[in-house]
């Protein structure tokens, strides 16, 4: 009993250090070279979980070296012709990124699109529950400026405040309150973390607010934030940002890589070609992460162990 305890890291049994070590060994071999992988990693949960959860799986099933990297979207494309990134796993739509950076829309070819990632992208202005309960009209954008007054802060000089969030982030919301008259001034909270603190202390508080949000976020499971009605969004409406004056569109939300990267040899292409979730997936992840607080790499291991039928589709050649 003894001499097995002082041992068991070593040789008692299948579940050691070394079996285990053999095992990671043996299914890098089989899965060939995966090399390093540059993952970037935008600022906002969601992407944080889709991210983990990829690459826990590069580096648990392929023998992946997975390098992390904290960035905002553009310096993120920037970094696929350097060679600092791989692949930004959650893309929100960036026709002016594209131009420069993807061949067939006249850029210097460092970026390709990898297809879908199974989320669907949906942005809006959207106000706390209690607010469009006692004030129903405030759900379509015609009645907003009389409310404005409610909305002033001591940084909107006078007039309704918008929240806006992390500037880098698509948005059109000063060219939208400028287009259609409205007397608010675009207030950027500057994270995401702000937003969801903001929302949540305007519900809690009976505050008004109004600002951009989007799902896929966990936020919704908690506080179910009401949408405002924008003149809706039709083909086009965005091309020109400081002429738009129309909602946000549904997005489907995609992968876009580094060609040099996807042209290697490296095992962990196909995984993030393979990589599709839903919004649930990726809401419960979150979860795990902004409420319940598990470190990323965690919350990501929960669930490739709780899902095991959807990894093995994406390890799949």
């Amino acid at each position: 009993m003894l001499s097995c305890s002082v041992l068991a890291i070593s040789a008692c049994g299948s579940g050691s250090i070394a079996d285990q070590t053999r095992e990671n060994e043996k299914k890098a071999a089989d899965a060939g070279n995966c090399g390093d992988l540059n993952m970037a990693v935008n600022p906002w949960v969601g992407y944080e979980a889709s991210a983990y959860v990829v690459g826990h799986v590069a580096e648990t099933e392929l023998g992946c070296k997975v390098d992390y990297k904290e960035l905002k979207e553009d310096v993120s494309w920037q970094g696929f012709g350097t060679g600092d990134v791989d692949v930004v796993i959650e893309d929100w739509g960036h026709p002016d990124l594209e131009k420069k950076f993807v061949e067939d829309k006249g850029g210097d070819g460092s970026a390709t699109d990898f297809g879908p990632n199974g989320n669907q992208g949906i942005i809006h202005w959207y106000v706390p529950p209690w607010l469009a309960e006692a004030h129903p009209d405030i759900l379509d954008y015609k009645n907003l400026n009389k409310y404005a007054k409610q909305f002033a802060t001591s940084e909107s000089d006078g007039k309704g405040q918008f929240l806006g969030a992390d500037p880098s982030y698509v948005q059109f919301d000063e060219a939208i309150v400028n287009n259609l008259d409205l007397n608010f001034k675009v207030v950027f909270s500057g994270s995401e973390a702000a937003s969801i603190q903001a929302f949540k202390k305007a519900e809690a508080d009976k505050e008004f607010l109004i600002g951009y949000f989007y799902e896929p976020q966990g936020l919704f499971a908690e506080v179910p934030l009401k949408a405002v009605k924008l003149p809706p969004y039709t083909e086009g409406c965005q091309d020109v940002p400081a002429e738009v004056a129309c909602d946000y569109p549904e997005t489907e939300l995609k992968k876009v890589v580094s060609t040099s990267w996807a042209e290697s040899d490296s095992s962990s292409v196909d995984l993030v070609k393979n990589f599709t979730w839903t919004n649930d997936d990726q809401n419960l992840v979150a979860k795990y992460i902004s409420t319940d607080q598990m470190d990323p790499e965690e919350a990501a291991k929960k669930w490739v162990e709780d899902n095991p039928d959807k990894v093995d589709a994406w390890l799949k050649d």
